[in-house]
């Protein structure tokens, strides 16, 4: 039986979190906020009109920026509210519903591989717990050769950077490089945040 991941588990006990947090990123957009930069990261690894999927994609604000870049998308994620609020606001892209840790796109009628995965906005942190060596290992199976997963999250939120790349080597992932903020600073052992780059090992 499929374990309901921990953001599944916050929308069940608070059925308005999901419709919040879209409005939230409407009100930032709205206000000029700038939402792009992990996707500006992205966009500086791929040449044009490269597969990009953007796992745990929310409302669609990396994706769309990415796919406005020239970029062929395909966003997933767990949350139905979310996936709708993407389709509204950020036609386009392919918006799917779907769980990481069961992410099989050939099923879904999506064929190829992607030239990168992006996991921004703390995603690895609201798996269920348990998953995300599988999560991580299932990027890895999406990945064109040559491929690379970026994957971004916070310390103190219930997974630990050196779980994580314990969790990514025994997915069959390399660690290329890692930064402490999504503008490249460098990572240190007190850094709050990571951002690594990880290839097929």
């Amino acid at each position: 039986m499929r374990t309901p991941s921990k953001w599944e588990q916050k929308v069940s006990q608070n059925p308005e979190h999901s419709h919040w947090y879209v409005q939230r990123f409407r009100t930032m957009a709205a206000d000029g906020a700038d939402l792009a930069g992990e996707a500006r990261l992205i966009d500086a690894m791929l040449p044009r009109g490269a597969r990009v999927l953007d796992a745990g994609c929310g409302p669609g604000r990396v994706g769309a920026f990415l796919a406005g870049a020239g970029h062929e998308v395909v966003g997933v994620d767990v949350d139905q509210v979310l996936i709708e609020a993407a389709r509204t606001d950020h036609p386009g892209p392919t918006w799917l519903v779907g769980d990481l840790a069961e992410l099989d796109l050939p099923t879904a009628g999506v064929a190829e591989g992607f030239d990168v995965i992006v996991c921004a906005g703390n995603v690895m942190t609201f798996l269920a717990t348990g998953t995300e060596v599988e999560v991580l290992r299932r990027f890895r199976e999406h990945l064109n050769d040559g491929g690379r997963a970026v994957v971004g999250f916070g310390a103190g939120r219930g997974y630990e950077f050196e779980t994580f790349l314990a969790d990514a080597a025994t997915a069959g992932l390399t660690v290329d490089t890692m930064f402490s903020t999504w503008d490249l600073r460098p990572f240190a052992p007190d850094s709050d945040f990571v951002v690594a780059v990880l290839s097929k090992g």
